[in-house]
């Protein structure tokens, strides 16, 4: 199990299937390609990570929001991320 519990959070109904993980972005139901690491210093200490799921066109968008307020940590090919769960 990583650091940050494994858990790959909206993992929710979508067209895809039942266990397909979706998109973070507020009413996007697009099956998530990446993972959003961040985590903010106020509140968590500095290895813990939390993570947001984003398709192809919410990336963008979703990694400016964190970076403007210095939570963005690190953005991963999902697929990279599920198999650095099995370490």
């Amino acid at each position: 199990m990583r650091e940050d519990g494994g858990v790959i959070p909206s993992a929710s109904p979508s067209d895809e299937g039942p266990d397909t993980p979706i998109c973070s972005a507020k009413g996007c139901r697009e099956p998530a390609v990446w993972v959003l690491a961040w985590n903010n210093p106020k509140l968590h200490t500095p290895e813990r990570r939390k993570t947001w799921l984003a398709c192809e066109e919410h990336r963008e968008h979703l990694s400016t929001f964190l970076g403007m307020r210095g939570f963005l940590k690190d953005t991963v090919p999902l697929a990279e991320w599920e198999s650095a769960d099995g370490d």
